[in-house]
């Protein structure tokens, strides 16, 4: 058996809002308690507040990415990173003029059931 696990075929997450998740490890992948996703989302892109049952880790690779957390806005630039701690009521948005590009890591690994996005 072999100790590692390399990842050459992210599995492409559907998505219906122009944002592109390629998870490499994860419930959908390469099967792993927690999951690693590399991401890009669109200019003015966003998504619903939610309120995870996981944390979760963000590193900026390029542009940047608004987070909305307990009604304080936090952008970070390329090089910043962020933990948010699961049960943390968050909106995640690109509402600036070009993509942006980041990795996320959650813990427990994401799953649609535990996100709890508002509607």
């Amino acid at each position: 058996m072999k100790k590692y696990a390399v990842q050459s075929n992210p599995f492409i997450v559907p998505t219906t809002d122009g944002k592109l998740i390629e998870e490499h490890f994860g419930l959908a992948s390469i099967k792993s308690p927690l999951s690693i996703a590399k991401m890009k989302a669109p200019p003015h892109w966003s998504e619903p507040f939610q309120t995870p049952e996981f944390d979760e880790y963000t590193i900026i690779i390029k542009g940047k990415k608004q987070f909305i957390i307990d009604g304080e806005i936090i952008i970070l630039e390329a090089g910043e990173s962020i933990k948010i701690n699961k049960g943390t009521r968050v909106q995640y948005a690109n509402p600036f003029e070009e993509a942006v590009e980041y990795i996320s890591v959650c813990f427990p690994a994401f799953s649609p059931d535990l996100v709890h996005r508002e509607e």
